[in-house]
């Protein structure tokens, strides 16, 4: 099967992202074709976002949203997600959503939206790292290493993906040693997306479980990859400071300031290349080392 070109890779993200409304303020999301075992988080992540930006009418546009993950979700089956609109003010609206499966939640989420207004501005400033056009392409990484990686991995591992990143310092995944828990990638999707800015808030809310909890793992040199360690997202947060396009370069900076008691905390920055801040995120991780790997 010929692999898919940039375009459509873009437009299955976009198709995957397109809920359905099934009755008011009920919706239900598309599976990740191909997709085996447990929902990627930033799909169920993104997908709620898309729910409660679909129930708030005028201006108001969201700024933040705070989730937690209950129970992992099953790529056998949609997901079913239930907006309940808490407030809606002259200047802010209150969502709150419900992400279930066969009966359970296994996400849930409030968020806030604001119409647009000024206010004092200042930022921390865009950390000095290379550019996107000086620095390799994560899928490029991978192909390079393609003999270390074991066969079950590898079709997962190697196959091609709607967001292409860029870090500013790469790792093996197969042998990883210890570092310093901060990382820096360039990222954005890789064909143009339409002027639907809902929707690049949504795609950039997916991309923000990618490479977020490795962060708080560089210190230990492990990986989920070598099979050491169980993880999953526990919680996560999004605030959305600036305008952005999802189809134009972002960089994407994160650091670990703890682990322990099988969780880690990790936080990130993201920039425009024109140096704006245009989001910052948080989450905490299960992070647990698997019996007879110490």
């Amino acid at each position: 099967m010929p692999e898919p070109t940039p375009i459509e890779l873009v437009d299955q993200l976009a198709q995957l992202l397109d809920i359905e409304q099934i009755d008011t303020d009920l919706y239900r999301g598309p599976r990740q074709p191909g997709g085996v075992g447990r929902v990627f988080g930033g799909q169920v992540i993104a997908q709620a976002l898309q729910a409660a930006q679909r129930s708030v009418e005028g201006e108001k546009v969201a700024h933040s949203l705070h989730a937690y993950f209950m129970r992992p979700g099953d790529e056998d089956h949609p997901i079913i997600y239930r907006v309940a609109r808490d407030f809606d003010g002259r200047s802010f609206a209150n969502r709150r959503v419900v992400a279930m499966q066969k009966g359970q939640p296994i996400l849930n989420m409030a968020l806030s939206f604001q119409a647009p207004a000024d206010g004092l501005h200042h930022q921390f400033d865009i950390p000095a790292v290379p550019g996107p056009d000086e620095l390799a392409s994560e899928r490029d990484l991978r192909e390079a290493i393609r003999d270390e990686v074991p066969e079950k991995f590898r079709r997962f591992f190697l196959r091609a993906r709607p967001i292409e990143i860029r870090p500013v310092n790469p790792r093996n995944w197969f042998k990883p040693v210890k570092s310093e828990p901060v990382q820096s990638s360039w990222f954005r999707v890789v064909a143009p997306l339409p002027d639907d800015l809902a929707l690049h808030r949504a795609m950039l809310a997916y991309a923000t479980d990618m490479t977020l909890l490795g962060t708080c793992m560089l210190p230990h040199g492990v990986s989920w990859m070598t099979g050491e360690v169980q993880t999953a997202s526990l919680d996560h947060a999004i605030w959305l400071h600036e305008p952005f396009r999802f189809d134009e370069w972002l960089l994407y900076t994160t650091d670990s300031p703890w682990s322990g008691h099988s969780r880690g905390f990790n936080r990130g920055r993201i920039y425009a290349q024109d140096g704006r801040l245009v989001a910052s995120v948080a989450q905490e991780g299960l992070v647990r080392r698997k019996r007879g790997s110490d």
